[in-house]
């Protein structure tokens, strides 16, 4: 018998009871959070450390897992951030030379559990009719009844808090001390890949936890304050909205990102929600309303802000809209150096259509830093 057909039986059990079933990779045990599924094609290591998707069952869409492995400069954040993986094809070799090890042996080191062999088209067509839900995949035991138990006390996404389990500890710097610019960033989750595009247009980056308020972020004294990417609900981050909130009332340079973007609409007065699905993949088409101008972008969100609410607003502008469901996928804050967006512009994985945001940044910092003087 081959290894392949000897490996152990898994299973996934949704919180309404549906049951798909699988294989194990090879680390047995059990995973519990929400279930999502990403469409993007490749980019799956940066995908697994994203803190974006802390807590989450994920579901890759594409066919083949693995097949490139794991190179170390392409993680996302120091660690891997999913709950656990549900796959079709599990591959354990690699092609690419220069990978550093192979996705197995990434999941071996820090105990993820992936489960492979299942229906995925079949489970993504199911959570997209019937919405995200809480689910448990386990590959070291069937039964159903002491899973149902476990899965019940699962919290829901909507009004959990998830930035604190992955923000900073202490603050850290990023980029050249001698950049002619120096950003304040609050870490809601940050991918590396944002503080990588920031640093490369001369900016020094000092990035602080969660829960650091506007007095102690302003007395370093930047140009510019930044909000990140992060999981969870936004609504219960009331710290990280009243920073913004005063960033603003102050008439800073300000810009947000995913989590960032949610926070901002939170901090005037504008509701979120949670989608039914939310939106994850590589190819999502976005209009900028201002320019005309389309892009594919890269998209991780389960929450979005209220459309109605931020027509209504008086002082904010939708600025981008997602083509697919119109939903908000811009704001600025007329009359103010405000601006954010609910996709990710540093793309990893992804396209890079959206990058033109950093350098929009840069030019408000800089026009600030003019009037100022």
């Amino acid at each position: 018998m081959s290894q392949y057909q000897s490996r152990k039986k898994a299973l996934i059990l949704l919180e309404d009871g549906t049951v798909f079933h699988g294989k194990s990779i090879g680390i047995e045990g059990q995973a519990f959070g929400e279930l999502c599924f990403n469409t993007g094609m490749t980019g799956y290591q940066e995908i697994f450390t994203d803190p974006s998707y802390f807590g989450q069952l994920m579901v890759t869409t594409n066919a083949h897992i693995g097949n490139y492995g794991v190179l170390n400069d392409e993680s996302e954040s120091d660690a891997i951030q999913i709950a656990g993986l549900i796959c079709k094809n599990f591959n354990t070799g690699f092609s690419r030379i220069a990978a550093d090890s192979s996705l197995f042996d990434f999941f071996k080191e820090q105990n993820l559990v992936a489960i492979s062999d299942v229906d995925t088209r079949a489970l993504v067509s199911y959570i997209r009719d019937n919405g995200a839900m809480n689910a448990v995949i386990s590959s070291d035991t069937n039964n159903l009844d002491a899973l149902k138990k476990k899965l019940a006390d699962v919290p829901s996404m909507k009004g959990l808090a998830l930035a604190q389990k992955v923000t900073t500890t202490s603050p850290y710097f990023i980029g050249n001390p001698d950049a002619s610019i120096k950003i304040a960033a609050l870490d809601l989750g940050i991918k590396k890949n944002i503080l990588r595009n920031l640093a490369s247009r001369d900016t020094y980056i000092k990035v602080f936890p969660l829960e650091t308020d506007f007095e102690t972020m302003h007395a370093w004294n930047p140009d510019g304050y930044f909000l990140s990417n992060g999981p969870g609900d936004p609504e219960p981050l009331h710290s990280a909205q009243a920073v913004a909130a005063e960033i603003i009332a102050k008439g800073l340079p300000l810009f947000g990102i995913c989590l960032g973007h949610q926070i901002i609409a939170l901090s005037q007065g504008i509701s979120t929600y949670k989608m039914l699905n939310g939106h994850r993949g590589i190819n999502h088409p976005v209009l900028n309303i201002e320019t005309s101008k389309g892009e594919i972008t890269s998209q991780n969100h389960g929450f979005a802000i209220n459309r109605e609410e931020t027509e209504a607003h008086k002082q904010v502008v939708i600025t981008h809209k997602h083509l697919n469901d119109n939903t908000v996928a811009g704001i600025r804050i007329e009359g103010k150096p405000c601006f954010s967006v609910q996709y990710h512009p540093e793309a990893s994985p992804g396209p890079h259509d959206s990058s033109y945001l950093f350098d929009q940044f840069i030019t408000q910092i800089n026009n600030h830093k003019k009037q100022a003087s």
